[in-house]
């Protein structure tokens, strides 16, 4: 199931991310997907920080280091970002399905169809016309809420 919403503001996405969190379990891995601008890092930075239990952890986007490992109780969560991959077999050295109790989150997942076809979850964000606000559409592969 689908879900779609439109986020008003960044307090609205801080919301989505706290509800995403809610219902991520170790082995999950999601798909944060848009354009540049998108609010991609802004949603990951509000999951990896409920996840972890600190609203005020340092979470920068992976942009330049590809991974940020954090752990949160008792299991690792991985934040990456494909974008400056420059083959899809560049994935393997990342190290996102080491554990198979990580959560992962990657950003740019279509510079990895094993990445894609892995995925428990998706996330598409997107910017309406007028730029106010963002688009949002979860869907969980079980079919789980949140």
């Amino acid at each position: 199931m689908t879900e779609t919403l439109f986020l008003a503001d960044d307090d609205a996405t801080a919301d989505l991310g706290r509800r995403i969190a809610a219902v991520l379990r170790p082995g999950d891995l999601v798909l944060l997907e848009g354009d540049l601008g998108a609010g991609k890092t802004a949603l990951a930075r509000t999951i990896v920080r409920t996840l972890v239990g600190d609203e005020r952890l340092d979470v920068p986007s992976p942009s330049f280091a590809l991974v940020q490992p954090y752990e949160a109780k008792g299991h690792p969560v991985l934040h990456a970002d494909l974008y400056r991959l420059t083959s899809p077999h560049e994935v393997d050295e990342l190290g996102l399905f080491d554990r198979t109790d990580a959560i992962v989150l990657v950003e740019w997942p279509e510079r990895s169809d094993e990445v894609r076809q892995q995925a428990t979850a998706q996330v598409m964000l997107s910017v309406p016309r007028g730029g106010a606000g963002r688009n949002a559409s979860v869907a969980f592969v079980d079919g789980r809420g949140f």
